[in-house]
């Protein structure tokens, strides 16, 4: 019986792969008729006793029973803390009861293997992972801690044979079994937390060999994709109306640091501490329009901060193809709203943009190939359906033929086809 299987655990979506017949794979569903789900816990506390364990929903229900205002924690983007010192960290989830950050990632890899070990029928022991480029920029030690806590978290929840490989090489072992003839791909995988280019020789040349890496030509990342968006979006168009860089009476700008905050998912928490709202509640005087401190104190008295980072979320969602888009802002105030098209997106997140593009010339650099060199360029990852983006890369490789591949499961595909060379189809 195959006890393998590959897990994709991404900042913003998950997948779990299991070895197929004919050396192929399937996806396992997650949730009903979805092979992916959103990588978000919910700890419920509303109605427990003392003592007792908070209840947990995961994925779409997590973030349905915040939604519906139900007391708890919302947890998301949950990969973002691995290589940081919040690993090891507790955290509040509501009710006085608290959870180690990483804890909360084993919970969630222990959901995954229940789910998939309802499809397989039998106990899974041995995975592959799915990692990016780099955890952590420009810091080997943390990126190593990073990977050293992943793999902590998988033999908490009984792993016992675990294996690494790079998502973007993942993604290009999904294209590789579409291809009839020998390339070089340039693969954008580009998601929640990460954006990672790889270049790599494929072909039905090299489809059955195991170890890879003389066909990895080069790979490289940057810590910057959808959340960053998000990020900036919401700073850029939501936040104002709460007072983001606005004037006081004097002239200065307000203190920024509760708005950083608010933008950034594992720290939305730290402003809803009584101590900081009473700070926060004092500063009245720093703003000269008393309607952006009262919005701001809204959101704090109604711990609205991860209701607006998903309308940050949404509104970048919807300006993808090019549209445009309002923010409703009514939990704020009646009637308001903030518009947004694909050039305000652009503007609040242009920096982000030019990062990437530039680290995908850097991965070309690396390889110390020419451009025209690059038959094709493989597009994975959710950020990806971001067409601004998507159109600065193909630019910079005006030769490569666009190839898209399945935002959200290619990379789980190409992991359980590396899984069932690394370990076999059989336990």
């Amino acid at each position: 019986m195959p006890a393998v299987c590959a897990i994709d655990f991404g900042t913003s979506n998950s997948a779990i792969a299991l070895p197929a017949g004919g050396g192929g794979v399937t996806l396992v569903e997650l949730e009903p008729g979805q092979r992916t789900m959103p990588t978000a816990i919910f700890y419920a506390v509303e109605g427990l006793a003392a003592f007792e364990d908070p209840q947990l929903h995961y994925g779409r229900a997590a973030v349905a029973a915040y939604v519906e205002g139900t007391e708890g924690r919302l947890m998301r983007s949950m990969k973002s803390i691995l290589g940081s010192t919040l690993a090891d960290q507790a955290t509040d989830v509501g009710g006085g009861r608290s959870v180690r950050y990483l804890d909360v990632v084993g919970g969630y890899l222990q959901h995954l293997k229940t789910l998939a070990e309802r499809d397989a029928g039998h106990a899974l022991t041995r995975v592959v992972l799915g990692r990016p480029v780099f955890f952590v920029d420009d810091d080997a030690g943390r990126d190593a801690a990073a990977q050293a806590a992943l793999e902590r978290a998988a033999r908490a929840v009984g792993f016992r044979e675990i294996s690494f490989q790079y998502e973007p090489i993942a993604a290009a072992l999904d294209y590789e079994t579409t291809v009839d003839h020998e390339q070089v791909v340039l693969v954008a995988d580009i998601g929640g937390g990460t954006s990672d280019f790889s270049l790599v020789r494929v072909g039905p040349q090299q489809r059955q060999r195991i170890d890879r890496k003389a066909d990895i030509l080069a790979n490289h990342g940057v810590h910057i994709a959808g959340t960053d968006f998000d990020r900036h979006i919401e700073l850029d168009r939501i936040l104002p109306a709460c007072g983001y860089r606005a004037l006081g009476p004097t002239g200065r700008e307000v203190p920024s640091k509760v708005y950083f905050d608010l933008a950034t998912w594992h720290l939305i928490n730290t402003v809803y501490a009584p101590g900081r709202v009473a700070e926060l509640a004092r500063m009245k005087t720093f703003y000269a329009d008393l309607k952006q401190h009262a919005r701001l104190m809204t959101v704090i008295g109604e711990r609205l901060g991860h209701a607006l980072i998903g309308q940050a979320e949404g509104a970048k969602i919807a300006v993808a193809d090019g549209g445009d888009t309002r923010i409703d802002l009514s939990l704020l105030e009646a009637g308001l709203q903030v518009a947004m098209n694909e050039g305000d997106a652009v503007a609040a997140i242009g920096n982000d943009l030019q990062r990437i593009v530039d680290a995908a010339d850097d991965t070309l650099a690396q390889a110390g190939l020419a451009r025209e060199r690059v038959d094709a360029l493989y597009f994975t990852g959710g950020s990806t359906g971001l067409k601004p983006l998507a159109r600065q890369i193909a630019a910079r490789f005006p030769a490569a033929k666009v190839v898209r591949g399945d935002r959200f499961a290619s990379v789980a595909q190409g992991l359980g086809v590396h899984a069932t060379k690394v370990f076999g189809p059989q336990s």
